[in-house]
This record gives structure tokens, C-alpha cells and sequence, in this order.
């Protein structure tokens, strides 16, 4: 488990579109959102990356830059983009699992033909400038996550009121 004000793991994931996304080379003005999410096969993932589209300009307004990564292949990744009209949002792939269990994110062993052999369950991750956590919420299942308007009220407050990240003792 990663504690508030501690330092995350490093994160270097290829992006759709090319190029790639470091988290040492984010450079936010306020925080990095990481969205960790399941992948194609997921509709509730789906439903929740269309609401971060849709909110998208909101976090950059507040100097929020957000990242989604999976596991997915490239092929998949770029179809998710596609399919999802996630124009915005950019997405990573390739997570390892290595990498998802140093992060503390779950993973599961896929149960159907339409799900890979391994992936990571959804989690959010609010990293500040410096690389320390502020806050973080990890799903054993794709239900329960954050909703993004929520968050996006939660952040609102939490910016203007320079309220610190808890759950550090």
C-alpha cells in the first residue's frame, strides 16, 4: 500500500498516438490524475473513461493532468480511443503486472474468451508534483469506483482550501 505524502512508484507507459507518458516527466501544474483501468473488454470501464472525457477540460482547468492506462496491447488500446470516443483522454498501455502490483492494484486472471489472460482492476491515483501521493482509491472489481464530477468538486475544495492529503499515519 502506497501512503499519502510518500513517494509512487516510477510509471513509463507508451501512448496511443505515440510517444510516451512518465510520471517523472509529468510536470503538472497542480497534480497528475492516473486513472488505472481495466481495458477494452470492460463496460463499466468504458462508462467511466466517456465521464472523464466529458470532465477532461475541467481537471486541466485546475491544473490537472490525467493519464488512463491498462494492460491492453497497442491494438487495443487504439481501438478502446476509437470505440469509446475518447478523443481527449490520453491513453496508455502496456501496464505490467510487476507494475500494476507496485502500484498496490489488484489483478485478476481473466474468466471469459472476451477478457485477457491477466489484467489490473481499476484504481485512481492523485500524485503531486513532487511524486507523493495525495490520494488514492483501488477497486478488487470494476464497481465502487470514483465518479468524476465527484472528484472534480472534491479537488475544487481541496485546491482552494490547501487541504492536506490524510491517511498518511
Amino acid at each position: 500500500m502506497i501512503k499519502p505524502r510518500t513517494q509512487v512508484p516510477s510509471l513509463d507507459v507508451n501512448l496511443i498516438g505515440g510517444g510516451r507518458f512518465s510520471l517523472a516527466d509529468a510536470k503538472p501544474e497542480y497534480m497528475t490524475m492516473l486513472v488505472f483501468y481495466r481495458g477494452h473488454h470492460c463496460p463499466v470501464c468504458r462508462k467511466s473513461l466517456q465521464q472523464l472525457q466529458t470532465k477532461l477540460a475541467d481537471f486541466e482547468a485546475l491544473g490537472i493532468k490525467a493519464v488512463a492506462i491498462s494492460a491492453n496491447t497497442q491494438e487495443l488500446a487504439e481501438k478502446t480511443k476509437q470505440d469509446w470516443k475518447i478523443a481527449d483522454v490520453s491513453l496508455g498501455y502496456g501496464l505490467s503486472t510487476a507494475k500494476a502490483r507496485e502500484w498496490g492494484l489488484f489483478i485478476s486472471k481473466g474468466i471469459s474468451d472476451s477478457e485477457p489472460a491477466e489484467f489490473s482492476e481499476p484504481g485512481v491515483f492523485l500524485v503531486r508534483p513532487d511524486g507523493t501521493l495525495y490520494a488514492s482509491t483501488i477497486q478488487t472489481m470494476p464497481f465502487a469506483r470514483p465518479d468524476f464530477e465527484d472528484l472534480l468538486g472534491g479537488l475544487k475544495f481541496i485546491k482552494d482550501k490547501d487541504y492536506p492529503a490524510r491517511g498518511e499515519a
